[in-house]
């Protein structure tokens, strides 16, 4: 083996060892899939949904049995399967129980088709991804680690991406960052010289070789630590070299990125969080007043436990003939044990669990009202209100404090041309 062999190998090895099972530092090679693949990273793939067909059934039930008035039907089913106690048939439960968890369930089987949706639309966006000294048409989701992407105007970043070069002088890279901050002003970026020197040569960039050893995922949007080893020198890197995920390209022809973190390690995604279930103020609510109006029907039904058993001990012996306890009850005490969840379930209407139908109806018809406001509807790009999830209606309302550092990221700044006077001559805009 050759020394460069041995020095690849080394370095393959002492990479691969830094890694362990937890990463604490990233460690990537230019256009060296077969060297980034050993580390596993993410590739460009994001999945924003919560559940896929096999996992649906299970995860909705353990989230909707969450509720308080649903776990206690669950409850009071299960007692209406116990014969010395059960007055009433077990499917007059069942049947409106089923009922709620339907429609929660296609509620919530809605919010998440519209999320596959979505991330399906993200992850086939295309890409161009130079692969072999040529550039290749991609989509989103094969792109990996260590690729070198073109980037066009108006484009969207795929990926956290180390700027190599671009088509402005001293390879300056103008980005609008309002997904990421909100922010509508352009920043800059510029690319270190030994790499603008590669420009839009795509042999060059095929035979560029730089290795990358940087920080490991993280949320910090204004920061990021690494170094470039080219030719036998270091260069240090810092977030004024990166484009990151969720940016726009902006009055710049085009630009070449190397791929640093993918899919779920970007920083927008680590932002993001795992979409989890959410509980609304109203959910809370509900869940309290369904925990007084049980703690109700429990003070009920003692009461009259402990009326079965006074009424049992003092007089239920001269009934016997007509009123016999049951062949394994043989004291007054027991019966009445019996007789209080007896009781919880012939008084069970209490708990109104047709409360979560309703709202969720209401929170259904929201949504849709929403999207067909004609005062949210945008025209410039055919764009109307998006309701990605029902509960967004009544999230918005409990909204009581905006907290903004300036009133830019509250307003349109929208230029108007008035009049002007060029050469003595006045131009003006025309009234109606």
């Amino acid at each position: 083996m050759s020394e460069d062999g041995v020095r690849r190998q080394y370095h393959r090895l002492d990479a691969l060892l830094s890694w362990a099972s937890t990463e604490h530092e990233r460690h990537l090679r230019a256009n060296d899939r077969a060297f980034n693949l050993q580390f596993e990273y993410a590739r460009n793939s994001i999945q924003t949904s919560k559940y896929n067909v096999f996992t649906f059934l299970p995860l909705n039930l353990f989230e909707q049995f969450q509720r308080v008035a649903n776990a206690y039907f669950l409850f009071l089913l299960i007692l209406q399967l116990i014969p010395e106690i059960s007055s009433l048939s077990w499917f007059t439960t069942v049947v409106p129980l089923i009922l709620v968890l339907a429609v929660s369930a296609a509620k919530d089987a809605i919010d998440d088709v519209n999320r596959h949706a979505n991330d399906k639309q993200v992850n086939n966006r295309p890409v161009k991804v130079l692969m072999n000294g040529s550039l290749k048409d991609d989509l989103w989701l094969n792109v990996e680690v260590g690729d070198i992407i073109k980037l066009e105007n108006n484009n969207f970043v795929t990926a956290d991406v180390l700027l190599l070069s671009s088509s402005e002088p001293h390879s300056l890279t103008y980005i609008e960052t309002t997904e990421l901050d909100g922010e509508t002003n352009l920043k800059v970026k510029q690319a270190l010289t030994v790499t603008a020197e590669l420009g839009e040569d795509l042999q060059a960039l095929s035979n560029f070789d730089g290795e990358i050893k940087c920080e490991a995922p993280n949320n910090k949007l204004d920061k990021f630590m690494g170094t470039l080893l080219f030719k036998g020198e270091k260069y240090a890197l810092d977030n004024e070299k990166m484009l990151l995920r969720g940016c726009t390209i902006r009055n710049t022809d085009w630009c070449f990125g190397l791929v640093i973190f993918a899919g779920p390690d970007t920083k927008l995604m680590q932002n993001s969080g795992r979409t989890t279930f959410k509980r609304t103020s109203i959910d809370r609510l509900m869940n309290f007043l369904v925990l007084v109006i049980f703690v109700l029907l429990a003070a009920m039904c003692s009461v009259l436990a402990i009326g079965n058993s006074i009424w049992e001990y003092k007089r239920g012996s001269a009934f016997q003939v007509y009123l016999p306890w049951a062949h394994d009850v043989h004291s007054a005490f027991y019966s009445a044990f019996l007789m209080f969840w007896s009781y919880v379930i012939i008084l069970n209407t209490l708990v109104p669990i047709s409360l979560y139908v309703s709202v969720e109806i209401i929170r259904l018809g929201n949504s849709f009202y929403i999207e067909w406001d004609r005062k949210m509807y945008y025209p410039l790009s055919d764009t109307p209100a998006q309701a990605r999830t029902t509960t967004l209606n009544e999230e918005l309302g409990q909204i009581k404090y905006i907290f903004s550092d300036k009133t830019g990221t509250l307003t349109q700044n929208i230029m108007v041309f008035n009049k002007c006077c060029i050469n003595g001559k006045i131009y003006e805009y025309p009234k109606s």
